[in-house]
């Protein structure tokens, strides 16, 4: 669907009611009811005359003086209903009448690829209109019945080695990477949005910088940017607007994967969707259970996460990488917490590693994909739990051996971790300007039989 553009004369409102009228034919259109403004404050505005037609949810129409825009209802009383604007700074006055519309819905097309487009579905990239699709899809749909769906059963290369051999993913896993602000979330999503083995790659981008949009399709996607799509909403947005962008996103990658197709999708930042759901619950009166968020947040993650996944059999997989903001570096925040719960695996980046120059700075002791051996040769699994033994026991004698309490000779364990986990960590050192690596453990064998020969960390480097 689209939004007018502006109703300016008495015969522009005259026809923009007649089309209303004409499209009420329409079963993905159907106005039923309207009303009128009653109150207006900053976050929301009061509607008399339609409590009795329209749903929680239910997108509405405002029209005023300056044109026509979208709102949706957040709260439904007997005697009026809460619409919040989908667009800040709305011209918004009593008595300027509302009308219903119901859901909002989209309707991709192929052509969407290479371009970038906001929550409303507009085009923000200067190519010109979107070709729209034959079918309109709701934003808000569920997920496939659980026993309905396709099993997850085969992996695939991101071509991140520390992710290739410490928390392998395959296609139709969710995989959240957690982080404070900073330490390199988006710059590991960039690398993971460079890989061959999807058809489609869909994009939220919820609550970014508004200067960094352009780089991050130019620079950092490039030449991929021609099988992706990329749906915005910056961090000066409405909330309504940081709301719907990963709904529509989501929308848009079902509709690929209903035509076979392996989808990658993206979200940065999960945290930031949380934010805005709990700005508009509280407009809505709703009260905080945990640290700030009331119970709608814990509600609307689940219901986004888990459309994506496997699809139905016969079709393709939306696999979901979802970035979340660790605020203040805590990890078991409640936004971090309800969504490692639902996702498939977790990457956890370090500040510490980052300040070492370690990157990605991804903790691989602390990083888990629940579908590893799915992924894993029986040998390879083997391999990866010696590793990180051998890593494990490197960092819990970090103190000891910088106090100079650490005698070669004592513990044969500990003698081959301090051999061989500085090439281990030099291996996996990573940058986006780096080529992806098609086979991550034949980079490692190389780096371990060097120091094997007597050569230094930095001989698989060379």
């Amino acid at each position: 669907m689209t939004v007018n553009p502006g109703i300016r004369s008495p015969l522009d409102k005259l026809n923009h009611l007649a089309a209303i009228v004409a499209r009420q034919a329409d079963p993905d259109f159907c106005v039923t009811a309207g009303g009128v403004v009653t109150a207006i404050s900053a976050t929301h505005y009061a509607v008399s005359g339609l409590s009795r037609h329209v749903r929680l949810g239910d997108f509405v129409e405002h029209c005023s003086k300056a044109g026509t825009h979208l709102g949706q209802v957040i709260k439904v009383e007997s005697g009026q209903v809460l619409v919040c604007a989908i667009e800040p700074g709305e011209p918004i006055s009593i008595r300027d009448s509302v009308l219903r519309i119901g859901e909002f819905k989209v309707s991709p097309h192929d052509d969407w690829c290479g371009r970038a487009i906001d929550a409303l579905c507009r085009p923000i990239d200067g190519k010109g209109p979107l070709v729209q699709g034959g079918k309109g899809r709701s934003i808000v749909s569920t997920a496939p019945a659980s026993m309905s769906r396709r099993r997850v059963d085969k992996g695939f290369r991101t071509g991140v080695k520390a992710i290739d051999i410490f928390t392998p993913l395959c296609y139709g896993q969710r995989l959240g990477i957690f982080a404070g602000s900073g330490v390199g979330k988006s710059t590991l999503l960039s690398m993971l949005a460079s890989a061959d083995a999807f058809d489609r790659v869909v994009i939220a981008l919820v609550g970014e910088r508004g200067r960094e949009v352009r780089e991050f399709i130019e620079d950092t996607l490039g030449e991929n940017m021609r099988k992706s799509i990329a749906v915005v909403a910056t961090s000066d947005e409405s909330p309504m607007l940081r709301k719907m962008a990963p709904l529509v996103a989501m929308t848009i990658a079902e509709h690929f994967r209903d035509q076979g197709e392996n989808v990658l999708f993206i979200a940065d930042s999960v945290t930031r969707f949380a934010h805005a759901v709990r700005e508009v619950a509280i407009a809505s009166g709703e009260l905080p259970i945990s640290r700030g968020y009331p119970a709608s947040v814990f509600t609307e993650l689940p219901k986004l996460l888990e459309r994506a996944g496997p699809g139905l059999e016969g079709s393709g997989t939306i696999t979901a990488i979802i970035s979340v903001l660790v605020d203040g570096d805590n990890h078991n925040d409640p936004v971090s917490d309800s969504t490692r719960g639902i996702l498939d695996g977790h990457i956890v980046l370090e500040r510490s590693l980052a300040d070492e120059g370690r990157y990605p700075p991804i903790n691989p002791l602390a990083s888990i994909s629940r579908l590893a051996r799915k992924a894993w040769t029986p040998d390879q699994e083997r391999l990866v739990m010696r590793l990180k033994t051998l890593m494990h026991r490197y960092e819990e004698t970090r103190d000891l051996r910088l106090i100079g309490g650490y005698r070669p000779g004592t513990d044969a364990d500990l003698d081959m971790a301090v051999k061989q986990v500085p090439a281990i960590y030099e291996t996996l050192k990573q940058t986006p300007a780096d080529k992806s690596v098609a086979d991550a453990y034949a980079e490692l064998a190389i780096a371990l039989r060097n120091v094997a020969a007597g050569g230094g960390p930095m001989a698989a480097k060379r």
